[in-house]
């Protein structure tokens, strides 16, 4: 394994990638990498010090944690203040603050709020603790839900009668179409998520790119992954080739995985989700269909979802838009630290603020 990665991060190639990259000399390039794990990883390795100014890369809206309204972390705190309630989620969710807590405040002031690393642990503790109910905050895109559907199967086929799962899942591809119609930011390219491309195949993306005119490329994690992808789609640019290549072949095909496809829409079907930042985008969410509609959190609480405003001064929604970076937010290193996060955005380990922080522009 270790060769393996190496190959992905040899200097030599690098350098040769870089040095073609800095002979660019066409018109100003916009491009997104739409992925939380990709922005993380940019930062991380200092990819975008490598390439000339006249390509920009701005990071978007895919981070889940991130895009998570503030008014979902209301409802969910809303109901770990019932008694006989035991809140699941996952670490970063414990600390997005809502309007006036946390998760994990309330954990602190004895609120059953319980971290756990898969919904199946979850369902575990619905099998282990019988008088309580167990509510799972289901978030996530294509790469996480079916998971989360295989969980909700099988607290059906087991008869379970105290879980639930409050859901605020998003899938991608009405989002894309969102951002690539924006005019104000207008996109000369996207590099797209390898794993939520793992699970939906490439078609969407090639769509895209063919009806939108928007070139793409579906990007593995490691430097020259990036790198490499980011020179085909200056190339396919430059040269008025708007297509979408698959640069991450290895795992990607053009089906996607058929089988988690095929669980995730037998429990969920599609719904209308407002992303935080972006506002309410159609058929952009999931929520679970009528055969699975007793396992939902909401229905069961009669919860209703309510707008919330976002914290004053907070610039999530523009950094998730990529019409502005976290040095434009003035709460950025001032009020915004990764120990007191005012947005989702620097609560997140995938969060574009959080990856600024952490290691610079």
């Amino acid at each position: 394994m270790a060769n393996y990665i190496d190959e992905f991060r040899d200097k030599e190639v690098i350098q040769k990638i870089v040095d073609n990259l800095s002979n660019y000399s066409g018109p100003n390039l916009k491009i997104m990498e739409v992925c939380g794990t990709h922005t993380m990883a940019i930062s991380r390795y200092g990819l975008r010090s490598l390439l000339p100014k006249s390509i920009e890369l701005v990071s978007g809206p895919g981070c889940p944690v991130c895009v998570t309204p503030t008014s979902y972390i209301d409802s969910a705190l809303q109901l770990s203040d019932k008694k006989d309630i035991i809140i699941t989620t996952f670490g970063d969710m414990m600390r997005i603050p809502g309007n006036e807590s946390t998760l994990l405040y309330k954990k602190a002031i004895g609120n059953n709020v319980q971290m756990v690393y898969s919904p199946l642990n979850a369902l575990d503790l619905a099998r282990e603790n019988p008088d309580k109910e167990v509510v799972f905050l289901s978030v996530g895109f294509e790469t996480t839900t079916p998971v989360i559907a295989l969980t909700v199967y099988k607290a059906k086929s087991e008869g379970l009668n105290n879980f639930s799962v409050l859901t605020a899942n998003k899938t991608m591809p009405e989002a894309i179409k969102t951002l690539a119609e924006d005019s104000e930011l207008d996109i000369d390219g996207f590099i797209y998520p390898g794993h939520v491309s793992a699970i939906i195949g490439t078609d969407f993306f090639s769509n895209v790119a063919y009806n939108m005119k928007k070139a793409g490329v579906v990007a593995g994690f490691e430097p020259l992954d990036i790198l490499y992808s980011i020179n085909i789609l200056v190339k396919n640019i430059s040269n008025g080739n708007i297509i979408l290549e698959n640069m991450y072949s290895r795992i990607v095909t053009k089906e996607g995985n058929t089988k988690a496809q095929q669980k995730m829409y037998e429990v969920f079907q599609a719904a209308d989700a407002v992303w935080r930042g972006i506002g309410n985008i159609k058929n952009s969410g999931l929520e679970l269909n009528a055969e699975y509609e007793r396992f939902d959190a909401a229905k069961k609480f009669d919860i209703k979802i309510k707008a919330s405003p976002e914290p004053k001064g907070c610039q999530c929604g523009e950094v998730l838009k990529g019409k502005k970076r976290p040095i434009d937010c003035k709460l950025f290193k001032t009020r915004c630290t990764p120990e007191n996060p005012v947005g989702a955005c620097m609560v997140s380990s995938e969060g574009t603020c959080a990856a600024y922080y952490k290691y610079g522009e």
